[in-house]
């Protein structure tokens, strides 16, 4: 009904739904969102992008990281033309900065940029043997 222009309350459709004897969908089992961020904090990176526009006009681009569990975050470079090439080496210089946090990692989040590819994947994911990658398409989309 919303999609012809009709403004339905959500007590409507649970009355229609329920005199049609359709009862409500049952809980989804497995955990929320938030309980997910909150149990698996620590194994999540998250990486963006974001724009720096300059005094003179320009604009710069810079990659960051954000470590869940720490709240820590990485500007990893700031550049005014990011390149996969560019992205993916500064994936390798922030994997030697944070040394041994990175073997704690499980969870990958980022946009699908084409400036990530699978090499910039590959890097924060090398080495571990771990991780569940089903997991890490789902957040990835």
């Amino acid at each position: 009904m919303a999609r012809l222009g009709h403004q339905i309350a959500a007590s409507t459709v649970w009355e229609i739904l329920n005199a049609s004897g359709v009862d409500p969908a049952p809980r989804r089992t497995g955990p929320t969102w938030r309980e997910f961020l909150t149990v698996q904090a620590e194994g999540i990176i998250a990486a963006d992008f974001f724009h720096i526009d300059t005094a003179l006009g320009g604009r710069l681009y810079a990659l960051a990281f954000l470590e869940h569990g720490t709240r820590r975050l990485h500007i990893a470079g700031v550049t005014a033309h990011p390149t996969r090439d560019w992205t993916v080496q500064q994936a390798r210089n922030l994997a030697v900065d944070t040394g041994i946090r990175m073997e704690s990692l499980r969870f990958l989040l980022r946009d699908c940029d084409g400036k990530y590819g699978e090499a910039f994947d590959g890097v924060l994911h090398a080495g571990r043997g771990h991780g569940d990658p089903q997991a890490r398409r789902e957040l990835l989309g």
